[in-house]
């Protein structure tokens, strides 16, 4: 079957139609991005980054992923390979619509790590940036042995139990409304199998041995107040990634920044640093959040500029 776009949904090579939301600028396009959720969300989430940088002349896409949101066999997991090949095949047909406008892939928490994973693929399309937003990188090497074999012995015993976050404590983000919205939302899911949260990890395991691949124009956002992916595989992950030569690097952290940066109470900063960097039009990220980046990074690995011109 021939893949296409077609209204709101994106069909794949595979038949599989995949929920589609476009955010299109009413003026000349200047540039073209495609966003990629996190874990358990959907394409709603980039609602607000969309409606902004439309405004700034760029196209954005964001779609369902297989297994989430509007998709069929939601909840269940389909694979890495599955994930990354709809990335790719979206990628060509939308260079096809916009055949002069540089492209840009953007990634959240999961997101993320598919489009780090896209990286050892044979035809990893050209893109002009790669924006990580809290990527995912809690790899099986920077967890502990009990938590590897706990999640080892469940997912082979129960794969279909289902867990949640419930009692945990843990914020995702300070937009307390923003939260309860998500609660509401039934396309949110709510209760994961643990054959998915194993299937996650693979993902994360192939993104974090993919930090080497990470050439070209990057920019990396991270809130230090994030406690869904902690501070030590990603500090360890961006060890890695800023010894890589001959690559444009920005690491921006967000020192009262959560994990749903661009939800946060201060997504427009982010935001707004994310047009920057696209733009290229200035040094430094206008809310200083390179600069933050450097002097926290600097405490942990020899001095490195958080940016190569």
């Amino acid at each position: 079957m021939t893949a296409q776009i077609s209204g709101n949904y994106f069909l794949t090579e595979d038949g599989t139609y995949l929920p589609l939301r476009h955010w299109l600028p009413k003026t000349e396009t200047r540039a073209v991005l495609i966003a990629l959720h996190g874990f358990n969300d959907y394409s709603n989430f980039f609602q607000q980054p969309g409606e902004y940088f439309s405004k700034l002349g760029i196209a954005c896409f964001a779609y369902d992923q297989r297994g989430f949101g509007a998709t069929s066999r939601r909840g269940l997991w389909v694979g890495e390979a599955t994930l990354t090949d709809d990335l790719l095949v979206l990628v060509r047909l939308l260079k096809k619509r916009y055949p002069n406008q540089p492209f840009y892939l953007l990634g959240e928490s999961m997101g993320g790590a598919v489009i780090i994973s896209i990286l050892s693929h044979a035809n990893k399309p050209h893109v002009n940036g790669i924006i990580l937003v809290a990527p995912a990188l809690w790899a099986r090497p920077t967890m502990p042995w009990y938590q590897r074999s706990l999640l080892w012995i469940m997912a082979h015993s129960m794969p279909w139990l289902t867990l949640t976050g419930d009692g945990l404590g843990v914020m995702a983000s300070d937009n307390i409304e923003m939260l309860r919205a998500l609660g509401r939302d039934p396309l949110v899911i709510k209760a994961t199998r643990v054959e998915t949260l194993y299937g996650l990890t693979d993902l994360m395991d192939t993104a974090f041995k993919n930090a080497s691949l990470l050439q070209g124009n990057i920019l990396i956002l991270y809130g230090e107040k994030d406690e869904i992916i902690p501070k030590k595989p990603t500090y360890t992950f961006l060890k890695k990634f800023l010894a890589i030569d001959e690559t444009e690097k920005t690491v921006a952290f967000y020192q009262h920044g959560y994990h749903m940066l661009l939800r946060d109470l201060q997504a427009p900063a982010a935001l707004k640093d994310i047009a920057a960097w696209i733009d290229n039009s200035l040094e430094k990220l206008p809310s200083g959040a390179d600069i933050r980046a450097q002097n926290v990074l600097t405490q942990i690995t020899p001095p490195v500029s958080t940016r190569e011109y």
